[in-house]
């Protein structure tokens, strides 16, 4: 019912043709809801009969333009505030990986170098609008200020992909011959065996109890009880928390 609720959505903005619609369809959520002129005025006829939308004029061409009733206004409202989220996500992306075992590798390096760059393109396009956004030149009404917030997924969403298919070029698992050889995870989160425990300080088998944190890295660089030197700005340790020394 995503599509029915979008055009309720778009038309809350103001009196719209379903030409209008379709494009602002195309420009605004085709990448998230793709919907077709077919579809579309076939779903505008289904509101007006439902009495959620309404003829507002007509113009050359056998042109129509609708307007939301109060019905409609209502019904997008409880949508968006009471109807369970469809959270189905049909990607193409991930549903070609499920089979990358089928590809030779070097297709699939291609494939990946490409998924790569159009991800990666995408988010700075998108990043670009928000840019502009922010600096107002959007103005600051209700819909700019929600297109922002929807913008900042497809900005996080598109940097995410791209940053997988970074990772599955670099990777390599479908040839690593090391692949699936881990070790497990010692029980109660312990390192596996020969491996020391690192300190909060990331420092493999330094003491981090008797003596003080200072102490313990001073003993690990061979001057076990020394104070830390004093900063050029004459404070033990400006960087503690409230200003103070961190011992």
């Amino acid at each position: 019912m995503s599509l029915r609720h979008g055009l309720l959505g778009l038309l809350a903005e103001g009196p719209a043709s379903g030409y209008d619609l379709a494009r602002r369809f195309q420009e605004s959520l085709g990448s998230v809801w793709p919907a077709q002129h077919p579809r579309v005025y076939a779903e505008l006829a289904r509101l007006a009969d439902a009495g959620l939308i309404e003829l507002d004029s007509r113009g050359p061409r056998r042109r129509k333009a609708y307007r939301l009733t109060d019905a409609g206004l209502a019904e997008v409202r409880r949508w968006l505030a009471e109807e369970e989220v469809d959270h189905t996500f049909r990607l193409q992306t991930l549903l070609r990986s499920y089979f990358f075992w089928l590809m030779d590798p070097d297709s699939l390096r291609a494939h990946l170098e490409r998924e790569h760059r159009f991800y990666a393109e995408t988010a700075a396009t998108l990043r670009a609008y928000a840019a502009a956004k922010d600096r107002g030149e959007w103005g600051n009404s209700p819909q700019t200020r929600a297109m922002r917030i929807a913008i900042e997924a497809g900005v996080r969403l598109n940097e995410a992909l791209a940053e997988w298919a970074e990772w599955a070029q670099k990777a390599d698992v479908m040839t690593d011959e090391e692949f699936g050889t881990a070790a497990a995870p010692q029980q109660g989160g312990q390192p596996p065996d020969g491996q020391q425990p690192a300190t909060a300080h990331g420092e493999s088998g330094a003491a981090t109890s008797g003596t003080g944190t200072a102490d313990a890295e001073a003993a690990s660089a061979g001057t076990a009880g020394a104070e830390a030197p004093a900063d050029p700005a004459g404070s033990a340790d400006s960087s503690a928390p409230g200003g103070g020394s961190a011992r």
